[in-house]
């Protein structure tokens, strides 16, 4: 697996087939699309990795970027049209940190028709391209921090988020400019964290280099195990369940990363990943 920081101007994919082509590997895959202007911290998975993605996926994350008031898009941020001007002038800091408070939490988003999720097999996005808007069902999301700070521009403000996976935070801005009577959009969005994975890991595309694989489940409990019990793994065997509630990264004698085991019943453990019989 690589952590890159994903530049401005290309999607998530593109830098996935530019890796496929870095390392001669059809099997890659990023653990989180990041739209095109955004910029930031893209987890992908290589080879072998890419069966741990699961373990990743579902990841908290964490942005910060720009919130201009006084303004709505057709993509809710800076790279759509205009569709609405409003006279926020009156805002204050107070009333923008207040509105926020209300979008912390668990809360229930609408994904924008600009997101990568897919309806009936169609992603929404190749759907508003087509001029097409369906109706979304509001999705229950988590938000543990949404810090507001001004800038010296009165209408714009710099947004910092920690929040659970499949957040949209141009959605935030959007919700925020109509809680404060008005409208706004998102500009500038960088993703600083993914998991325990943050900037200070990230490499630039043409510098990435490959972890070793056990590094996308650094955040699991490690299970060290013996010879025997390597060959019971080698044939998908229940296992005991080893102390605490899982899942469980098994390591062989040789410190070599051998499977991921989850929770079976209340004494027993399963085998979700298998990936070498040592």
């Amino acid at each position: 697996m690589t952590v890159i920081d994903k530049p401005a101007g290309m999607t998530s994919h593109d830098v996935v087939n530019q890796l496929r082509r870095r390392f001669g590997e059809k099997r890659i895959g990023h653990a989180g699309t990041l739209d095109p202007g955004a910029t930031g911290v893209l987890v992908v998975c290589v080879g072998n990795a890419t069966r741990l993605m699961r373990f990743l996926s579902g990841a908290d994350k964490s942005y910060v970027g720009e919130i201009v008031l006084g303004s709505t898009t057709t993509t809710l941020d800076n790279e759509g049209e205009t569709t609405a001007t409003f006279d926020m002038s009156a805002i204050t800091a107070a009333d923008v940190t207040t509105a926020a408070g209300q979008l912390t939490g668990d809360i229930v988003q609408v994904p924008p028709m600009v997101s990568a999720l897919k309806v009936d097999g169609r992603r929404l996005h190749e759907l508003a391209r087509e001029g097409i808007e369906i109706e979304r069902d509001a999705r229950p999301v988590s938000v543990s921090r949404f810090e507001i700070a001004p800038t010296p521009d009165p209408l714009v403000y710099i947004a910092t988020v920690d929040c659970s996976t499949g957040t949209y935070i141009r959605t935030l801005a959007d919700d925020l400019g109509r809680l404060l009577g008005g409208g706004a959009h998102l500009r500038h969005l960088r993703r600083t964290r993914v998991g325990r994975f943050t900037l200070a890991d990230a490499l630039a595309l043409e510098d990435a280099t490959l972890l070793p694989v056990e590094t996308a489940v650094q955040h699991l409990a490690r299970v060290d195990v013996d010879a025997p019990t390597v060959a019971l793994v080698g044939h998908g065997r229940v296992l005991r369940a080893p102390a605490g509630d899982g899942p469980w990264a098994l390591f062989s004698p040789e410190g070599e990363l051998i499977a991921v085991y989850e929770r079976f019943g209340e004494r027993d453990a399963k085998p979700v990943v298998v990936l070498s019989a040592a």
